[in-house]
């Protein structure tokens, strides 16, 4: 028999002060009621209660075993009731990781929306330039940029990632303005360690990269790229939304726009449930309303 279930009968058995009220509660007959209380004395190796004809009553050992089932069924009714709740509304914290570049141009500036959507609601968020594994560390959902692979994941298309290249004007006045990807040759293009291969530095027309000269610089960190491409280091590769403050205020200039490599696939990422929790689906219809494909 389940023992959660013997436990049950066996406190409304006590609650009701006889087995045929037990068993109108759940259904079931007076026998099934003794045999349900029988199991768990035969597992204790005690007698819970004593009966006569005309009543019952708990042994000393019954009713401290009484008590501590009241609290197991009080504990495990609770946890059922919150898993039920978080089912019905989106609560509770969300964990989500994406790229440092993405997660602070594009993500980070979303995050207050969707919060201030969902009060209930609390967002972890991980920005990191290395491939996390999202179900060993425990993420609800990732943002992926690149050709993805094949994965038990669940992947929803975003709009795809295009990026631009640039200088600052005190780099382009010395070094020269590139006009071609063969003048590359002839630059500091800053690399990020992170790239896959098919991602570095190949621009239209120079598909392998051969005509690059890249930089004694590189990082894992998009925003440490950044600040060396503003103090006039060298050029940079990144997606258009990172860059175009700078780029609107004058302190980077773009070069090379006729290129530029596609734009590269984005995906929002997040295990495979049957029944996924509301602050998970809540969050992919925020994404896909603001990033999805147009």
């Amino acid at each position: 028999m389940d023992k959660l279930r013997s436990m049950e009968v066996f406190v409304a058995a006590v609650d009701t002060g006889s087995f045929t009220a037990a068993a109108e509660r759940f259904g079931i007959s007076a026998v099934m009621v003794g045999k349900h209380v029988r199991e768990l004395e035969q597992r204790l190796g005690a007698a819970l209660l004593t009966r006569t004809t005309r009543r019952q009553s708990l042994t000393e050992i019954g009713r401290q075993y009484a008590e501590q089932c009241r609290a197991i069924l009080a504990q495990i009714g609770a946890a059922e009731s919150l898993a039920e709740t978080m089912r019905v509304a989106p609560r509770g914290v969300l964990k989500v990781t994406a790229a440092v570049s993405f997660g602070m141009e594009w993500l980070s500036p979303m995050i207050p929306d969707f919060l201030e959507m969902y009060p209930e609601v609390s967002v972890d968020l991980n920005l990191n330039d290395r491939m996390i594994d999202m179900v060993e560390e425990g993420f609800d959902v990732a943002v992926r940029i690149g050709t993805l692979e094949d994965s038990s994941l669940v992947a929803r298309p975003l709009r795809p990632y295009g990026v631009v290249i640039c200088g600052s004007p005190g780099y382009l006045a010395r070094r020269g303005v590139p006009q071609v990807p063969a003048d590359l040759a002839q630059h500091e293009c800053l690399e990020f360690s992170g790239w896959v291969p098919q991602a570095r530095w190949r621009l239209k027309g120079d598909k392998d990269g051969r005509h690059v000269a890249l930089s004694r610089l590189r990082a894992n960190n998009s925003y440490a790229l950044k600040q060396a491409a503003l103090k006039g280091f060298g050029l940079i590769m990144q997606a258009e939304t990172a860059l175009a403050q700078d780029i609107a205020a004058g302190r980077l200039v773009r070069v090379l726009d006729d290129y530029l490599p596609t734009p590269r696939p984005m995906h929002l990422l997040y295990p495979r449930d049957r029944q996924p929790t509301p602050k998970l689906t809540s969050f992919i219809d925020f994404m896909l309303a603001r990033l999805g494909p147009r």
